[in-house]
């Protein structure tokens, strides 16, 4: 059983924390994908009505193929439940995301959510994160905002497509992924780097309240 089995196994069991009436928020990524395609079933089974909010186009074509409502997030006031996977996950619970480019949406969400669950395979988690840390730019501020990284110890590269443009976030900004090393303390580091002006996200994110630890042998961990 490879670890998108093991996601796949341990969807149902997130998706018993889904009630009636629920406003879900859905994060970006194969975990994510994985919750939103076992989540209309679900609502059917149980004869649940929810609304949806997701952070991706790529997750509002999922919610769109499984006929759940989806709404904007200046429609509601809080959020429920999120469901969301991470690229890196520490000891103390810190999180590294936006690997696929959605940190700002994402954190925006996590922001209103009454509950945060996280579904990561266990090559996700260290002891310290090391990661590249995706940082969202508005693309006015890519230059300076680099050189205020780089005085932080942090090393920017510009994300860019196959092709060799930028990529583009969902805002209109760039990306600008920045290899600290190791990092000792990750709150602090998202803090120094959030008041670079132009900075519009950091994907470091805080210990979310449930995190499921997918395993290859189709088993998991409830954290």
């Amino acid at each position: 059983m490879t670890v998108d089995d093991a996601i796949k196994a341990l969807s149902p069991q997130a998706l018993k924390l889904v009630k009636n009436n629920y406003v879900i928020g859905l994060g970006s990524g194969r975990a994510a994908t994985a919750i939103v395609r076992l989540l209309s079933a679900y609502l059917k089974k149980n004869n649940f009505s929810v609304k949806s909010i997701p952070t991706s186009l790529q997750i509002k074509m999922e919610a769109e193929n499984g006929h759940i409502p989806i709404i904007e997030p200046d429609q509601i006031d809080h959020i429920d439940i999120v469901f969301d996977g991470a690229d890196q996950i520490d000891a103390s619970g810190n999180m590294i995301k936006g690997g696929g480019g959605a940190l700002l949406r994402e954190k925006i969400l996590i922001g209103m959510a009454k509950k945060t669950v996280i579904i990561a395979d266990e090559t996700k988690f260290v002891k310290k994160l090391n990661k590249r840390v995706p940082v969202e730019v508005h693309p006015f501020a890519r230059n300076t905002a680099a050189i205020k990284i780089r005085k932080l110890g942090g090393k920017p590269h510009i994300r860019l497509l196959e092709r060799g443009y930028p990529f583009v976030t969902e805002n209109g900004n760039i990306i600008l992924d920045c290899d600290f090393g190791t990092i000792p303390n990750p709150r602090t580091l998202a803090t120094k780097v959030i008041e670079i002006a132009g900075v519009m996200e950091v994907g470091i994110f805080p210990k979310p309240d449930i995190i499921y630890k997918a395993k290859e042998n189709g088993k998991f961990e409830i954290l």
